[in-house]
């Protein structure tokens, strides 16, 4: 199966997130977003960078405190750069994700020792970032990601459309499955062009019957 970033920075990537998950969390509590919580679910493929959302606006003074911690006023984030590596940091009331950070902690559970939004957030989530960056590296990322996760996770879609609904994000459903049709990367989900198309199939009809 290919690959889609290098493993040199996907290992040191993962690195980072370990570290600081190993912060006591009444210094420090995050939930993973992004690439790596797709990781998590699906033990496909793994992140270049690092997206969290914190758990309270109160986590940005340890950052501040140990990091060299920036503000990106223009994309609503924090960010710490790690050489190659990126931690973009999501903040209750500041950040602006299609689904609200402060909702997120209701939105989310544990896997390996990590907080971890489920996956139909995370499905949500990923959309919105594929919209931003429909046509780039990162956002052909979000489509592998969207796939991964509707193929070898049990996505509820009774709950993915109740959060559409409530978000007013209505304009995602034809947009997923737009995604799902033109899907042509079945290289990276480790499946042979006959396995794709049934799954494809499969996909699309659970969508339908909701």
């Amino acid at each position: 199966m290919a690959e889609y970033w290098n493993s040199l920075l996907t290992e040191k990537s993962w690195s980072i997130l370990q570290e600081i998950a190993k912060i006591p969390k009444e210094k420090f509590s995050f939930i993973v977003i992004g690439g790596w919580a797709a990781y998590l679910w699906t033990k496909l493929h793994k992140s270049k960078d690092i997206d969290i959302a914190l758990a309270s606006i109160s986590d940005l003074e340890y950052l501040k405190k140990h990091y060299a911690l920036k503000k990106n006023d223009r994309l609503k984030k924090y960010e710490i750069s790690f050489e190659e590596i990126d931690l973009d940091i999501y903040a209750p009331y500041f950040s602006q994700l299609p689904i609200p950070i402060e909702d997120l902690q209701g939105l989310s559970t544990h896997v390996e020792g990590f907080s971890v939004v489920k996956p139909e957030a995370l499905l949500v989530l990923k959309q919105g970032a594929e919209l931003d960056r429909i046509g780039s590296v990162k956002g052909i990322k979000d489509q592998v990601d969207i796939m991964t996760l509707l193929y070898r996770c049990q996505v509820d879609f009774r709950e993915y459309h109740t959060l559409l609904k409530k978000y007013k994000l209505e304009h995602f459903y034809p947009r997923l499955v737009s995604i799902i049709k033109n899907f042509k990367e079945f290289e990276y989900l480790g499946l042979t062009p006959r396995e794709f198309k049934l799954k494809k199939d499969k996909a699309l009809e659970k969508l339908k019957e909701v």
